[in-house]
């Protein structure tokens, strides 16, 4: 009699482990719409082309879970990224992972200088989602409109952020054609 309701038991789980399955199926496998692509192109693009003095693998980009992008950023998806991504919630996890680069979602200039200033001292890569003017803050900011994802670049952030980056991804800033 046991053994029959351990067996009952087990298949139970089992069967609400496959419906969670089935349910969660569809949001796994969901296809990146054309702006995330172009997100997701875009940092992979400017995180390849960026070079830390001293980091001997993938650079960690610590991506801010209030980003509208953090799927596209984090998808495990074909083409492999160039980093490798860490979804933190907060400043104190982004400074305990101890990132390479930040990707912002919605926090203010003031917020990412906050955290900049606790990073001093390290090279750090910083990009934008919500920093139109790309004045102070981050040193890459995005520029997404209804279907065109575009990037300027704050060359005074650059300049301190004690990383390198190609030349030819500042001159892609300058030229709107990376839409």
């Amino acid at each position: 009699m046991l053994v029959r309701h351990s067996f009952i038991f087990s298949l139970c789980q089992l069967l609400l482990a496959l419906a969670l399955f089935i349910a969660n199926w569809p949001a796994s496998a969901r296809t990146l719409s054309d702006t995330e692509k172009s997100v997701r192109a875009i940092v992979s693009g400017i995180v390849s082309y960026t070079r830390w003095p001293a980091l001997s693998d993938q650079p960690r980009l610590c991506i801010f879970r209030s980003s509208r992008f953090v799927y596209a950023l984090s998808n495990d998806a074909p083409p492999a990224l160039p980093y490798t991504p860490v979804i933190v919630n907060n400043q104190s996890e982004a400074l305990s992972v101890t990132c390479d680069a930040i990707y912002f979602g919605d926090e203010s200039s003031s917020a990412q200088l906050e955290l900049i200033d606790k990073y001093q001292g390290r090279p750090l890569l910083l990009i934008a989602e919500q920093n139109p003017e790309c004045l102070i803050g981050s040193a890459f900011c995005l520029i997404i409109n209804d279907h065109s994802v575009r990037f300027s670049v704050n060359l005074d952030a650059l300049s301190r952020s004690g990383v390198r980056v190609n030349p030819d991804v500042l001159m892609l800033a300058r030229n709107k054609k990376h839409e």
